[in-house]
Formats: structure tokens, sequence, C-alpha cells
């Protein structure tokens, strides 16, 4: 067993639930959406990427690929989280719908990773 695929595998998974604990629930109400979840979701979505800085191969670009694509939109998402939540602004129901939408953004992108790895591993031969 190799230990680097053990942690490939366990942050693009844990990013994928993460995002996806973060994700559910009703896409205007604020409450049901935790703020230190988005941040949680982001920062093993960024750790994933550079974990996945290392393949060379053509299926490793495209993790890398659905990587940044789901940084970017949790990155846009706490950014505009973060906006809401200064200079006096409350968390209104189009707000939340705008975190959650580009936190949904990044989930899609987490689950067509989740699918790269179940095929590449499906795949795999030993020798």
């Amino acid at each position: 067993m190799s230990l680097e695929k053990v942690f490939f595998g366990f942050f693009v998974l844990f990013a994928a639930t993460l995002n996806f604990g973060f994700f559910i629930g009703d896409v205007s109400n604020p409450d049901l959406h935790s703020p230190v979840e988005l941040y949680a979701a982001l920062i093993v979505s960024l750790a994933a990427t550079i974990i996945k800085l290392g393949d060379r191969t053509q299926i490793g670009a495209v993790h890398l690929a659905t990587s940044l694509v789901a940084d970017i939109q949790l990155i846009a998402a706490a950014i505009v989280h973060a906006w809401a939540n200064t200079a006096d602004r409350d968390m209104t129901a189009g707000i939340t719908s705008t975190v959650v939408s580009l936190s949904g953004g990044a989930l899609f992108a987490n689950v067509i990773s989740v699918v790269l790895l179940v095929v590449e591993t499906s795949t795999f031969r030993r020798r």
C-alpha cells in the first residue's frame, strides 16, 4: 500500500465531504450553512491541490484541473461570505444563496475528482 496514494485519496474525499456538508440545506437559510465548514472545505481543498501538483500523468493533470476549479469556487464563496460579514452586513437570503451556489460549483468539481479517483483505482493492475 502506498502512503502517498492514501493521503491523496483521503484529501480528495475529505474535501468533497466537507464541501457537501456545507452545501446541503435550504439555500436561503444561513443558519444551515456553517462558515466553519466552508473555510475548512477551502483549506482541505487547497491541501488536496498541493498534493496533486506532484502527479505528472494525464489523469493527474485532470485531477489538478478539477482541484483548481474547486479552489477558485471556494475562494470566491469565502470572499463573498467574508464581505457579507463586514461593515455591519447580515447574511441575507441572497448572499447565502450566492455562497452556497459557489460551493455547489466546487462540489461538482469535487465529485468529478472523486469519480476520476475511483476510475483510476479500478483500472490499476498489480504487477
